[in-house]
């Protein structure tokens, strides 16, 4: 129980929220090198899992900024909303990679809200040039869709076991 205790009481202190921070914005990091130093061009679902990552580094910067429980309860829904969504769309481009259908695709233009078009506001972080087929990178034998279905199950197993512990030591966010 002194375990469960001990995690639960870790998302009450701005370190942990700060680890997971820089662990997004060590990913979001990667990313944009990959892209502009190693010229592998994101396709849509990339620009989808970025934008996945990049909203999971501005929920833990939200407790870094004023930490209560208003605003973890906001990170921790931004932090499981991303999570997920982002292993939804990993595992969405793996299945179009392997697919064998000559029609299968994604498109070209992000679909981001009118009020928020974040492809045309910053094209070098939000622009899709990449095609979805492409699956060239490859690391230890797994391509780029596989390793953010790691990355998105991490965080997400990672949040499961911080909230449950939240829940079974009975504290509010």
């Amino acid at each position: 129980m002194k375990v469960i205790q001990w995690i639960s009481s870790q998302a009450e202190h701005k370190p942990a929220w700060l680890l997971l921070f820089l662990s997004a914005l060590g990913l979001f990091s990667t990313a944009l090198y990959f892209q502009h130093v190693n010229g592998l061009q994101p396709c849509i679902m990339c620009i989808y899992q970025r934008t996945a990552v990049i909203s999971i580094m501005l929920s833990a910067l939200l407790v870094l900024i004023v930490n209560n429980g208003v605003t973890r309860m906001l990170a921790f829904a931004g932090w499981v909303v991303a999570s997920v969504w982002g292993f939804m769309i990993a595992q969405e481009q793996y299945e179009i990679i392997h697919s064998f259908s000559l029609f299968s695709s994604c498109g070209i233009v992000p679909n981001f809200p009118e009020f928020m078009p974040l492809h045309e506001w910053l094209p070098p972080i939000f622009e899709a040039k990449g095609d979805c087929l492409d699956d060239g990178w490859r690391m230890f034998g797994l391509g780029m869709p596989e390793w953010m279905m790691v990355i998105f199950g991490v965080y997400t197993t990672v949040f499961v076991i911080v909230f449950g512990s939240r829940i079974l030591d009975k504290k509010p966010f």
